[in-house]
């Protein structure tokens, strides 16, 4: 999983699946994590917490995070993407502060919170399909969307008040990394270049080239393509973009460069990805 800033096109994305390493990344929406199976550890700034099965964690928008996974043989976690116009009176919170330390043991987590998540799983899925990675979001039905935003109230207001509450500029940070992965959210639709992106920055286009390589294991090209197949997932999926549209909003160049990226990623075309989630 490459670093990337996602901008979400539903309020709430469920994804039940096995963790895996995910190098650095942020995004507009609450990331709510509950590990159902195993353990996996979650990194925010430079520190990295530790998560067993039942233990919950909240990143704030806006934070950087990872995850890092030492067991990959049983290990599976519940990622709640929530958009913080969700979140009611917590939503200054969620632009100001952050926990010091955002994971909550399962032994002082409320129970209303297993079942709140249990029912955002329910509302948004007809089954769950155990042996795979799968997501979906609902939106669209009012009483639906109400319901939702009811059960992540509650899952704030059992958790903010275990959480020792700091100011989020702590970590924050000017290193490259940050600089680059900020750059790139808000500009990967447009036309940049390793070159345009290190005379921004300024850095020698050297400098960049070696953080891509030795940090986000791929050169600068691949990496921006990635970050625009992921904004192009989300379009394909949640809207009634076409296929060009959707190419031109992800920010590639050209039809063909989009088919041969999305097909090598993905294994399938992009109009086959779109006619999937066809109902």
């Amino acid at each position: 999983m490459l670093p990337i800033y996602e901008n979400q096109s539903a309020n709430l994305e469920i994804i039940y699946k096995k963790p895996e390493h995910e190098s650095p990344h942020l995004h507009k929406s609450l990331e709510l994590v509950y590990v159902t199976s195993g353990s996996l550890e979650i990194g925010i700034g430079q520190n990295l917490f530790h998560m067993e099965k039942g233990d919950f964690a909240a990143v704030f928008p806006g934070l950087i995070h990872h995850y890092q996974v030492f067991d990959y043989s049983n290990s599976r976690a519940v990622y709640i993407l929530v958009d913080p116009s969700l979140s009611g009176i917590y939503i200054d919170t969620l632009q100001s502060l952050s926990p010091e330390n955002p994971v909550i043991n399962r032994k002082l987590l409320h129970p209303d919170v297993e079942y709140c998540i249990g029912n955002l799983i329910q509302n948004t899925y007809e089954s769950l399909v155990t042996d795979e990675s799968i997501s979906l979001s609902n939106d669209t039905v009012p009483s639906v969307n109400m319901m939702n935003r009811a059960f992540v109230q509650i899952i704030m207001t059992r958790c903010f008040p275990l959480y020792k509450m700091v100011d989020r500029s702590i970590f924050d940070s000017d290193d490259l990394v940050f600089r680059s992965i900020s750059y790139i959210s808000a500009h990967y639709t447009e036309d940049i270049s390793l070159t345009s992106m290190a005379k921004d920055l300024y850095v020698s286009p050297y400098t960049l080239s070696r953080l891509f390589s030795n940090t986000f294991h791929r050169n600068f090209n691949s990496y921006v393509n990635e970050i625009r197949l992921e904004q192009a997932t989300k379009i394909l999926e949640y809207t009634d973009q076409t296929i060009t549209e959707a190419c031109m909003n992800s920010g590639f160049e050209s039809q063909r460069t989009f088919n041969r990226v999305f097909k090598e990623k993905y294994h399938m075309s992009p109009r086959q990805f779109k006619d999937s989630f066809k109902i």
